[in-house]
């Protein structure tokens, strides 16, 4: 039950980032932690993370600006370790409620972008790039500051869509190194892979149907329903602990 329930927000989560570009850890986020866990949770959503980004980018490899993909990547990469100094060092009811609030703040964030106005130009790319790649060690939940910089940079959508799935593919690598190796058994894995990689074929063709502002709308509902079940059950662990 538990990985068919995991399979069906996988497939979910990538059909929003097919459509939108950006949301698979931010939809998915919610549902993992519950079925997994903190630690293992975000462990696993990280390496959907990977796979959705992988089979996105034949669709969008075009459209890729390598230059300035790399402005992002390279400090995200410095910044990484740092990220895996909070995910080593904290007991899971603080890590339940480290995502939980990291999930909410991104959210917030969302919807006040003059908070993040200063992300233009080049420092503004190192700045995004760097907290991009912290929070992706932490949470996987690094995209909205690289939104908010494509925002504030005025970065044509078509090419910011396939520029950071490169960005995505990246601090995935790094964070899977970075991150204690999951304990959910290769097989249930593969499977949650693979309905991932169905999502991204899937939201391929809904892309035709369905308006990008609906599928945000959906990612926004269901990130917002994780957040707050993440969040109070992090905060019910550390009472009860």
């Amino acid at each position: 039950m538990i990985l068919l329930a995991a399979g069906i927000a996988s497939f979910g989560a990538a059909i929003i980032q097919r459509i939108t570009g950006l949301g698979f850890v931010l939809a998915l986020i919610g549902p993992i932690v519950l079925l997994y866990g903190g630690l293992e949770g975000v462990t696993l959503a990280v390496r959907l993370a990977l796979v959705s980004a992988l089979a996105a980018l034949p669709f969008v490899w075009r459209d890729v600006w390598w230059r300035r993909a790399w402005t992002l990547i390279w400090p995200g990469l410095i910044a990484a370790p740092f990220g895996a100094v909070l995910v080593w060092s904290l007991p899971e009811p603080a890590l339940l409620l480290l995502v939980g609030l990291l999930a909410i703040a991104t959210l917030l964030l969302g919807r006040v972008p003059s908070l993040l106005a200063g992300l233009s130009g080049v420092c503004g790319a190192r700045i995004a790039g760097a907290t991009s790649g912290m929070l992706h060690v932490t949470s996987g939940l690094s995209g909205p500051p690289l939104a908010a910089y494509a925002v504030n940079d005025r970065w044509e959508q078509r090419s910011f869509v396939a520029s950071v799935q490169v960005v995505f593919v990246a601090f995935a690598l790094v964070t899977i190194g970075l991150r204690p190796m999951p304990v959910t058994p290769i097989g249930d894995i593969a499977i949650l892979s693979a309905a991932t990689v169905l999502g991204i074929a899937a939201g391929t063709w809904l892309t035709r149907f369905i308006p990008v502002s609906i599928a945000r709308r959906a990612m926004l509902t269901v990130a917002w329903l994780g957040a707050g079940v993440v969040l109070t059950r992090g905060l019910l662990a550390l009472t009860v602990g």
